[in-house]
């Protein structure tokens, strides 16, 4: 079983999450894609795969959101998603930071990758 190194651990997952405070460029997917594929840590890949993951489900919220808009439901769903990509990654910042063990899991998002 391969030892790795726990401080490497912490930052590549935090920057993994962190990413994620960037939704609307590329550095938000960007980011873990290049960390998915250049590095053999499974926990910091699994944070990386869910960093993806909350990225793809923001978009697909986002897209519900606005064609939901018509029917004044969707500006609610845009503020809740507004909101929830800017607190979930800085709590999962938060876990991976705490815990670089354990890999850290988003609630209510899809889970794709």
């Amino acid at each position: 079983m391969a030892v790795y190194d726990p401080d490497n651990r912490k930052i590549l997952s935090a920057l993994c999450h962190g990413a994620c405070l960037f939704s609307s460029s590329v550095v938000s997917i960007g980011v873990p894609i290049v960390i998915l594929v250049l590095t053999e840590d499974p926990v910091v890949k699994a944070n990386a795969k869910e960093a993806l993951n909350f990225q793809i489900s923001v978009f697909i919220w986002a897209i519900i959101g606005v064609l939901l808009a018509i029917v004044l439901i969707g500006f609610a769903i845009l503020l809740f998603l507004l909101i929830f990509s800017f607190i979930a990654p800085i709590i999962a910042i938060v876990n991976v930071l705490n815990d670089p063990d354990r890999h850290y899991v988003y609630g209510g998002i899809f889970h794709i990758l």
